[in-house]
């Protein structure tokens, strides 16, 4: 069984109350009229409030990395631009699309509500892909706001927050080989469900935010699930909902392997057990099942050679170690991709051969017996496609 997103839009559900999807039971896009009945006016902010607000409701970026929101505002500098990542990069995700396309009114109140406690200079979204770039421009036309749609190339690497920013100045959209924050180039950027993310925390205080989710991580956020499941799309969960919890609601019967936070995040059993929150490594906000009906081992090949094919070239981790470690998979040589895994974490330019690295290493620990099984001759089974890989 496989089920993958191929459809031009995502089935929405959800898990408990809807904050992000309210109203998408009703409404295929919330325009600004059935946007404003939905969730009210958007309240008034200031930087130091806004700040105060995210503080206390630990607001993470539900892009891959997880910074807290609260301390990248504090170190951005009054006059910034403010940048929406729309760039949805990541084969396995469709959450972000899903909000610029069905609830685009959110978005850009969590941009235009930052870039009022910033004095912003600019607000941008950038998008990579012709429909959501459409709906964006519709929504804004509807409010007659300042706020600027700009579409990329996408990529995987160029999808990256300093990449990105690279490519909406003209440059190659990969990222520089330093390190530094953008807060530094007076740039704020973080991406399309954190900026949603803060309109619902201004309309509900910090108190009934954190009425859900953990007490670490309270609040809610969005999952893209694919694969061998009957039910596929973006859910809405409540952070450290159970992974068992999503699995049955998505109708995956007998999954062998669970990706999550997707294609930088790590294989996991399918364990009922486990919650899904940021500090279990969700990553990209995906969760990608796989049974026994195809063969793990080559799902894995396919990822990890495209993962090699979506280097920007330009260090030693990502020209030659990524390759290597492709080539080690294929093969089979488990010990040679541990080797070329463990070289690749933490030397590159960017952060693409850290998490290709630990893709791949925590997919051997899971797929022992599966890459026995080849040295015996073969699993028997087909790889069926049940992760995401474009063409």
């Amino acid at each position: 069984m496989t089920a993958t997103l191929a459809a031009p839009d995502a089935v929405t559900w959800t898990i408990g109350t809807p904050r992000l999807f309210a109203g998408l039971d009703r409404y295929a896009t919330l325009d600004y009229a059935a946007h404003l009945a939905m969730h009210g006016p958007l309240p008034h902010t200031d930087r130091s409030h806004l700040t105060a607000l995210l503080g206390a409701i630990a607001l993470s970026g539900r892009g891959g990395a997880g910074f807290p929101f609260a301390t990248k505002i504090q170190a951005t500098p009054d006059g910034a631009e403010v940048i929406v990542n729309g760039s949805e990069s990541e084969p396995a995700s469709f959450k972000d699309r899903t909000l610029l396309r069905r609830a685009p009114h959110l978005v850009l109140d969590g941009a235009l509500a930052v870039a009022a406690a910033l004095r912003a200079r600019r607000v941008v979204v950038a998008v990579h892909d012709a429909r959501s770039a459409a709906a964006l421009r519709q929504a804004i036309s509807e409010r007659q706001v300042r706020v600027h749609v700009e579409q990329t190339a996408g990529g995987f690497v160029a999808g990256e927050a300093r990449a990105l920013r690279r490519g909406l100045a003209g440059g190659p959209a990969i990222p520089p080989g330093r390190r530094a924050h953008l807060a530094q180039h007076g740039t704020l950027l973080s991406n399309v469900e954190t900026f949603a993310q803060v309109a619902v925390a201004l309309r509900l205080g910090p108190h009934r935010f954190r009425d859900t989710g953990s007490h670490a991580e309270p609040g809610t956020t969005l999952l893209t699930v694919s694969g061998a499941v009957a039910h596929p799309g973006v859910v809405e969960i409540p952070i450290g909902t159970p992974l068992g919890i999503v699995l049955s609601a998505a109708a995956a019967p007998t999954p062998l392997a669970v990706i999550i936070g997707g294609y930088h995040g790590t294989w996991q059993p399918p364990s009922a057990h486990i919650p899904l929150t940021r500090q279990a490594g969700l990553g990209a906000g995906v969760i990608a099942v796989l049974d026994a009906s195809t063969c793990a081992l080559g799902e894995l090949v396919r990822v990890t050679a495209w993962l090699a094919a979506q280097s920007a070239g330009q260090c030693g981790p990502c020209r030659f170690g990524l390759p290597a470690l492709a080539d080690d998979v294929a093969r089979g040589d488990l010990a040679g991709a541990l080797r070329h895994a463990a070289a690749a974490d933490g030397r590159g330019a960017c952060h693409h051969p850290d998490g290709a690295a630990r893709f791949v290493t925590s997919a051997l620990h899971l797929l022992r017996d599966e890459i026995e099984r080849h040295r015996m001759g073969g699993c028997g089974r087909p790889v069926r496609g049940q992760l995401a890989v474009p063409a």
